[in-house]
This record gives C-alpha cells, sequence and structure tokens, in this order.
C-alpha cells in the first residue's frame, strides 16, 4: 500500500491548505469508504447523486485516519480542527492523480485487461501464472471503475514486481482516464460483446471505447487481443498500432492458437498449437476459459515463464466469486454466474452447461440482463430462441426483460417448463417444487439483480439424503 507523508500527499495531489505541523505524518494505505476505514490511513471523502462521504468525518477520526483530502467547496467542519485537511478542487480527481503519481513511482510491471466478457476470469489466470515466479498483486473483487483501479493501484506494495489490473468501461472516455493512471506495459483485450450498449449504443462503439487502453499503454508495450473476433478484427483496421501485437483464439492466423480437447466435470483439457505445441488441463469450466487462459499464457511467455510453472500456475488460481462457480449443495450442484450478465455471457454459459453430462436434471435461472439499450427486448428474445430444449429440462425467469426469454423459448418447451417468477421468494419457492438428486442448476443474472441471494436460499432449504443421490 501507499505510505507518503502528508507533504507528499498534498503535493501528489495538487492540494493545499496541510498545516506545517502536520507535513511529516505518514499514512498508510488510502480508503473512501468510511465504515472499513483503518488506522492510519488517509480518508478520501466521495460525492454523488445520493451519498456525501464529507459527512462522515467525524466516524473516520474515531476510527484512527491519519488525516483526509476534502472538496475546498465543503465547510470545514466544526468538530475536531486537530486534524489534517488537505483541500482539493475535486476529490475523486485527487484520488485518480494520487494513484497516477504513485504508479509513476513504481519499479513495476502492469498488466491492463479490459473487454466485454472474461476480464476478470482472465485476471485471475495471469495473476496466477505470473505469481509462479514474481511477486504479483491482481485487482480485488470489482475493483475496476473509475474509483477501483485508483485504489487497486494505491494497495500496491513497493515490492511488487508485477501488478494486473482490470480496467472497465460502459462509456467512451472511462478508460482513456483509467489508461493514463494504470500505464500498462501489457493491455490485454479480451471480447467484444453486446455489454454497455444502453450508451455506447453498436458493438463497433464499444470496440472503440475498450480500444482506449492503448492510448495509455507503454510505447515498448505489448498489446494481445482475442483474434478470433469479427468486431475487433474490423475495427482494428482503422488503427495504425506502433505496439508490438499478438494475437489468440483458435483461428489459424492467430499467434497463439489453442483447441479444445475434452470437457470435464470441473475442468479442460486444450492444446496449444502455436507457436510451440503444448497440452494444459485447467480447473476452470467451460470452452471460454480456454481463451482466458490462452491470453496468460501470451503474458506469462513475455515474461520467460516456462511451460511447466505455467501448468503450475493453473492449478493455483484464486478465482474471483460469483462468475462459473460450482456450489456443491446437498445432493445437487449449482452453476452460480449472478455477477454479470450480457447475451455472448449467457450463451457462453449454456454452453458450459450444456456439457456437463453427469447430472440427471439441467435447470436455467435467467434474470434481467441490463445496459443493452433500445434492442433489449429483442436480445432477450434471442436468448429463448436459442436455448437447446433437448438440453434443458425447465427454464426459470425473473425479472421483467427475462420474462421475454421464457416467451421465446415457449414454443420448444411443455408450458409447465416455463415458469417465471415476479419475486425471489416465489423463485426459490417454485425451485423447491421441481429440484430432484443430481440436477445442476445454472443462475444468471445481472448484478443488479442479486440472485447470489438465491444461490444462498437454495444452498439452505434444498437438501437430499445420501440414499436419495444415486
Amino acid at each position: 500500500m501507499i505510505k507518503r507523508s502528508l507533504k507528499d500527499i498534498q503535493f501528489m495531489t495538487n492540494g493545499h491548505g496541510l498545516r506545517e505541523e502536520y507535513n511529516n505524518i505518514y499514512v498508510k494505505g488510502v480508503s473512501t469508504d468510511s465504515r472499513k476505514i483503518k488506522k492510519d490511513q488517509l480518508f478520501v471523502p466521495l460525492t454523488g447523486e445520493n451519498f456525501n462521504g464529507h459527512k462522515f468525518i467525524k466516524q473516520v477520526i474515531d476510527k484512527g485516519a491519519v488525516a483526509t483530502l476534502w472538496n475546498k467547496n465543503e465547510p470545514l467542519p466544526s468538530i475536531n480542527m486537530n486534524f489534517p485537511f488537505i483541500l482539493v478542487d475535486d476529490t475523486l480527481l485527487a484520488l485518480q492523480q494520487l494513484a497516477k503519481e504513485y504508479r509513476n513511482q513504481l519499479d513495476i510491471k502492469i498488466v491492463g485487461i479490459t473487454g466485454s466478457n472474461g476480464k476478470t476470469s482472465t485476471k485471475d489466470i495471469v495473476a496466477s501464472l505470473l505469481n509462479t515466479k514474481y511477486n504479483t498483486k491482481k485487482t480485488m473483487g470489482n475493483l475496476n471503475n473509475l474509483i477501483g483501479v485508483p485504489l487497486t493501484i494505491l494497495k500496491l506494495s513497493e515490492d511488487t514486481e508485477i501488478a494486473v489490473v482490470e480496467m472497465a468501461t460502459d462509456k467512451f472516455g472511462e478508460l482513456s482516464t483509467l489508461t493514463s493512471i494504470v500505464k500498462p506495459d501489457i493491455a490485454i483485450l479480451t471480447s467484444i460483446g453486446e455489454a454497455h450498449l444502453e450508451d455506447l449504443l453498436t458493438k463497433e462503439n464499444v470496440a472503440k471505447a475498450k480500444l482506449e487502453i492503448l492510448e495509455g499503454l507503454n510505447p515498448n508495450g505489448l498489446f494481445i487481443y482475442f483474434g478470433d473476433d469479427p468486431i475487433l478484427k474490423k475495427e482494428l483496421k482503422n488503427y495504425d498500432i506502433k505496439h508490438k501485437t499478438l494475437t489468440y483464439g483458435t483461428e489459424k492466423h492467430n499467434d497463439y492458437q489453442c483447441t479444445l480437447n475434452m470437457m470435464g466435470k470441473n475442468d479442460i483439457f486444450f492444446t496449444l498449437n502455436t507457436p510451440s505445441l503444448q497440452n494444459f488441463f485447467l480447473p476452470m469450466l467451460g470452452k471460454h476459459n480456454m481463451y482466458n487462459a490462452t491470453a496468460a499464457i501470451v503474458v506469462a511467455r513475455y515474461f520467460d515463464i516456462p511451460f511447466d510453472l505455467i501448468q503450475e500456475g493453473f492449478y493455483h488460481i484464486e478465482k474471483t466469486g460469483m462468475r462459473n462457480e460450482l456450489v456443491y449443495a446437498e445432493g445437487f450442484t449449482i452453476l452460480n454466474d449472478s455477477y454479470k450478465s450480457n447475451p455472448d455471457s449467457v450463451l457462453a454459459a449454456l454452453d458450459t452447461l450444456y456439457d456437463m453430462d453427469t447430472y440427471k436434471q439441467k435447470i436455467v435461472v435467467l434474470g434481467d440482463m441490463l445496459g443493452l439499450g433500445e434492442n433489449e427486448v429483442k436480445m432477450h428474445e434471442k436468448i429463448g430462441e436459442k436455448i437447446d430444449e433437448s438440453q434443458i429440462d425447465y427454464i426459470f425467469t425473473i425479472g421483467s426483460l427475462a420474462k421475454y426469454i421464457g416467451e421465446a423459448a415457449r414454443n420448444k418447451f411443455e408450458n409447465d417448463k416455463i415458469i417465471h417468477c415476479d419475486n425471489k421468494t416465489q423463485l426459490i419457492i417454485n425451485l423447491k417444487k421441481v429440484i430432484t438428486p443430481k440436477s445442476i442448476i445454472l443462475v444468471k443474472a445481472s448484478r443488479s439483480m442479486e440472485l447470489e441471494e438465491v444461490v444462498e436460499d437454495l444452498k439452505k432449504e434444498v437438501k437430499f439424503p445420501e440414499d436419495k443421490v444415486i
């Protein structure tokens, strides 16, 4: 984590107003959350439509914060003025500026990752491979936006050798800001999908927004992208990229070409055909994770990690939760993919479910896919049209948009096999009626649907005795 004197913090944030007596007090870390502030941390109060962190200054002082940034337009509190305040024009911009300056001071290599799908899994795999040889840190949880990325950088210790930083965007200009902070030495673009169409409108615009990552890429750095993606290939023709570039995917033109050999209950086996013939075992589900793993191999080889350590790294991946996560309940299994949802990721999750042929019953629980723009209804209907009726026993939907998934699938399923629920309580009640021993249930929706609550309730409320699980 960042450890700097308040005099340095004021200089790094372009702040002012710090009393000279506080110059040599040291900050040990940064927090924007008054509920989680720790002793000796710098507090950065943020403001939004429905909150103002400046109102919680007494609480953070009581919890041991060592100082605070402060928006110069906010009135200073009358209480406890014997406390260091650094005045800034905008606390969010100051947080970003602090992270940018700290990154410049670190002797470190950074791998930046963006894309419509696969960012988080790719981050997890890349970090695991790099950690076999280097002191590696990665973005934790969902700290991948205009607030989270600066906090990720500020969490890095000065002995970190490589950081793997996930960067998300749903508008033009956001990734431009993030990449200017991160200044990656390697940039990975995983895919272009139908997420974020509410603001970006077209997949071509999504590609342009994601390609902003190149603006901050080290001039001598490496750009890695999914070479099978048709939108990305089309859009890149408009770019004069000076960086070294490597591609990955299943198509033969890729620099790193991979082939899926076999999918197990909890894992996959795949072959890297070029640039060197190698076989790998990956303890993760789904063909899409072969792509994520291949991107990670490109990074690992760039950092001279041998293939035996790459395989070792695959064995020790620390996966971020609620993404393609197998949850074993008593007598049945849940495929928990409730963190995010868009058409491409739903189809990938369904493909994964189809390949899991050891289960006696397959159920899908699908909630709304949000942020898809004006064609959101049609996109939900397309999911319903594409669901393979030979593979799925029941479809449960929840949410005003997800209802269209079930309606579009009705001509392929018996009427009682498609059940729409108005709320999570109703969903649990109806699921309990049909779940049998050795079932697997895919749960997937956009984050705000909070379907992880359904996963937890199913684990608690549905249990089969061992003699019933044959």
